[in-house]
């Protein structure tokens, strides 16, 4: 009996092309995901059950609490599923649940909120141990500048300045209800919590925002970036390596 199963999954996103599959890319989380599945369920060759995730995390970008669904006929109870991913799964991929859905629970479409947060670091010693979930400054950033930023930049916008992808079609107003900064020693972190994002998005905002703790950009320029609608006037793309998805809301 075909049954839909929640999965509550963790990973290291430093050598994956992003959570979605893509063809000829082997190393992608929902790819790893689906072939272990896939051997678990004993389908024939060039057959995947398809998982799907709450979001799209891009290159390098790492998850501690990203959600999937997915539909499965089998015997096994969730904790045996659970187990059996946990032992074929590369050691930077970690299916921390799996229960049993309601048939109508689809983790992106059911989804009402995502909170991700992006890390900096700044200091005279380097983060040898956490080097692969910051980006490390060059030099110190203005904290009252960024937050003021921050602000600027939370509500009800067309975000398409924010939009790394150029050829989007569908609507590009999101809610973005808060952007948080906080500094713990040489860590700087900014967690941005809102109703969905889009491609890139966080990252654009925190390049803008970091360029305004730096004084390259002006915090009342921020309204202008917002209403220009033009990817041009944000920011840079800062790496994925310093992003994480902290959790989805449902």
């Amino acid at each position: 009996m075909l049954k839909n199963y929640k999965l509550l999954i963790s990973y290291d996103g430093s050598r994956f092309f992003g959570w979605e599959h893509q063809p000829n890319k082997e190393w992608t989380i929902q790819g790893k995901i689906e072939t272990v599945l896939a051997k678990m369920l004993d389908f024939p060759e060039g057959k995947i059950p398809k998982v799907i995730g709450a979001g799209r995390t891009d290159a390098g970008v790492h998850a501690k609490e990203m959600v999937a669904n997915v539909n499965m006929d089998t015997s096994m109870e969730p904790e045996e599923i659970q187990t059996y991913m946990n032992k074929y799964l590369p050691e930077d991929i970690s299916i921390n649940q799996v229960r049993i859905a309601s048939d109508r629970f689809h983790a992106r479409y059911n989804a009402v909120g995502k909170t991700y947060c992006y890390s900096f670091y700044y200091g005279e010693s380097k983060p040898v141990f956490d080097r692969k979930y910051v980006l490390t400054l060059d030099r110190k950033p203005n904290i009252d500048k960024m937050k003021e930023a921050a602000e600027l930049m939370t509500g009800k916008h067309d975000y398409k300045s924010f939009c790394g992808n150029s050829h989007m079609k569908k609507s590009t107003v999101r809610i973005v209800d808060s952007i948080e900064i906080k500094q713990k020693g040489p860590y700087i972190r900014m967690y941005f919590h809102g109703t969905g994002f889009l491609q890139n998005m966080v990252r654009i905002m925190s390049g803008t925002i970091l360029l305004a703790g730096y004084g390259d950009i002006k915090t009342e320029e921020i309204p202008g970036i917002i209403e220009a609608k033009d990817r041009n006037f944000a920011g840079p793309t800062l790496p994925g390596k310093g992003l994480m998805l902290i959790k989805v809301d449902y």
